[in-house]
């Protein structure tokens, strides 16, 4: 059996583990970075606190002015204005014109096409009486005056009547010759409630 060793042999073995420990120990510790004084650290990046600037907002274009609103005016051949309801004028036949019985010497009338008058006025030759009229509205036989006689209907005449005005406006010369040349002209028939519709044809005047 091996010798026991003695108290003195035991001892300085302790005291060598010992002290080789404490060597380990401070060799580690003075390899590890020693760690960084507080005031020595990095101060953190400051933060901007100045107010971000809102995007100037797009300039405006200068607006256009707006329209300025018109009277509707009268359409060739259709019917503006009003109510809505059709302005319609029809041919006068032979038995409107009889019962008429307008008074006058010469005679004025408005056609469309080859179909009969839509307009007919009789006066007299320098007379301070009127004209006397008549139109054919939706059926409906009505009459309508102007001043100044026969005389009154020829150059661009005003014819009125109850809830209604006719103008006539010459728009070319006369065409063909005898005693009763015809012009081409308009007739725009304006009614009460604001409608208006314009017709195209011939002014016709004589016996």
């Amino acid at each position: 059996m091996p010798p026991i060793p003695s108290w003195h042999s035991v001892r300085a073995h302790v005291a060598r583990t010992a002290a080789a420990a404490l060597i380990a120990g401070s060799l580690v510790a003075g390899c590890s970075p020693s760690p960084q004084p507080p005031h020595l650290a990095p101060a953190p990046p400051a933060e901007d606190t100045a107010p971000a600037q809102a995007p100037a907002p797009p300039s405006d274009p200068t607006p256009a002015p707006a329209p300025t609103p018109t009277a509707p005016t009268a359409s060739r051949g259709e019917t503006v204005g009003g109510d809505g309801s059709e302005i319609r004028l029809d041919p006068l036949t032979e038995s409107d014109l009889k019962e008429a019985d307008l008074p006058g010497e010469l005679a004025c009338s408005f056609s469309v096409g080859d179909e009969g008058p839509i307009l007919y006025a009789a006066g007299d030759v320098d007379s301070d009486v009127g004209a006397q009229g008549i139109v054919k509205g939706s059926g409906y036989v009505e009459r309508v005056g102007a001043p100044g006689g026969f005389d009154g209907l020829l150059d661009n005449p005003t014819l009125s009547g109850r809830g209604k005005t006719i103008l006539i406006a010459l728009t070319g010369p006369a065409e063909g010759g005898g005693e009763s040349p015809s012009r081409p002209a308009t007739l725009t028939y304006h009614r009460a409630d604001g409608a208006s519709r314009v017709f195209e044809g011939r002014w016709e005047c004589g016996p």
